[in-house]
C-alpha cells in the first residue's frame, strides 16, 4: 500500500524527545501511556517518539465497528506522517506486535527496523479462551474482575507471588482504573487476526523479545515469530507478559542496544 493513500490520522497521538523515529504500537486493553510508561523517558531521550491510542484507549473514541489490524497499522504510519517523521523504527507490544508487522508490511518503505515483544502471529488455543475471556469480562463492565484477571494472565510468577496483599490490592484498583473502555474491541482483535503470512516478506532487522515466563501469549508464539521472519534475532526476559514494568531496564536495554546498531 503507498503512503499517499493513507487515512487521515484519526487517533490521539503522543510525541516524545528527539532524534531517529521510533513508533510505538501498545497492547490490547491498555493505552500508548498503560504500555509504555515505565519506559517513554528513556526512549525519548534517544528517539523521535510517536505513539497512538487505539479506539477506546486514552483519547481515542472507542469504534462503533470491529477493529481490523489494518486500520490499526495504517493509523500508526498516518501519526508518523502528522509528526513529519518519513523513516522510523516499531516497537510493538503483544497486539502491538501484529500491528507492527502489518505496518511494515503495508509501508515498506518506510519502516527500518522491528522490536516485537511478548507478540504473536496468530492466537493459539491458550491465547484464544485468553482473549475471549478478557473480551467478555471487559464487555460485562466489570471492572475489578477484569483487573483480577489481567493480573493472573500478565504478571510473571515472581513479580505476582512476591506482592504483599496490600500492595496486591492497590495493584489491582490501579490495572480496574486504568483498564480501556475499548478493552472489549481490541481484545476481540487478538482472537481473529492473523499476520502469518506477512512473516516471509519482512526485510528489515527485526528483534523478537520472548517473555519467558508469559501465561498469555507462549514462548511457542515468539518462537515462531523469530523463526519465521528472515534474519530476526531472538532475546529471552524472564518477566509475564509485562516486561516494560517487571524488567524495565534490560528491556530498555535489548532494544535500545538492537535500534542502535540497525535503525539510524
Amino acid at each position: 500500500m503507498s503512503s499517499r493513500n493513507l487515512p487521515a490520522p484519526a487517533f490521539a497521538r503522543t510525541r516524545l524527545g528527539s532524534g531517529p523515529g521510533l513508533l510505538l504500537a501498545h497492547g490490547a486493553g491498555s493505552s500508548l501511556a498503560g504500555t509504555y510508561g515505565p519506559v517513554l523517558e528513556a526512549l525519548a531521550a534517544r528517539h523521535t517518539v510517536v505513539g497512538i491510542d487505539y479506539p477506546g484507549s486514552g483519547e481515542t473514541p472507542r469504534s462503533t465497528t470491529p477493529l481490523s489490524v489494518d486500520d490499526l497499522a495504517d493509523q500508526l504510519i498516518a501519526a508518523a506522517d502528522a509528526e513529519g517523521l518519513d523513516r522510523f523504527a516499531i516497537s510493538g507490544y503483544s497486539l502491538g506486535g501484529p500491528v507492527a508487522i502489518r505496518a511494515a508490511t503495508r509501508h515498506p518503505e518506510r519502516v527500518t527496523a522491528l522490536v516485537l515483544t511478548a507478540a504473536f502471529p496468530h492466537r493459539d488455543n491458550r491465547l484464544a479462551l485468553a482473549s475471549s475471556v478478557w473480551s467478555k469480562i471487559a464487555a460485562s463492565g466489570d471492572r475489578e474482575l477484569l483487573a483480577e484477571f489481567q493480573l493472573m494472565m500478565a504478571l510473571g510468577t515472581q513479580a505476582l507471588e512476591s506482592m504483599p496483599a496490600e500492595q496486591l490490592q492497590q495493584t489491582l484498583g490501579y490495572v480496574a482504573a486504568g483498564a480501556a473502555d475499548g478493552s472489549s474491541e481490541q481484545t476481540d482483535l487478538v482472537g481473529r487476526l492473523d499476520v502469518r503470512d506477512d512473516l516471509a516478506g519482512i526485510t528489515v532487522p527485526t528483534l523478537v523479545v520472548s517473555t519467558t515466563d508469559d501465561r498469555l501469549v507462549s514462548t511457542a508464539l515468539h518462537r515462531q515469530l523469530a523463526e519465521t521472519i528472515p534474519g530476526a534475532q531472538l532475546a529471552d526476559i524472564a518477566t509475564g507478559h509485562l516486561p516494560m514494568l517487571e524488567r524495565t531496564d534490560e528491556w530498555v536495554q535489548l532494544t535500545t542496544d538492537f535500534l542502535d546498531k540497525h535503525h539510524a
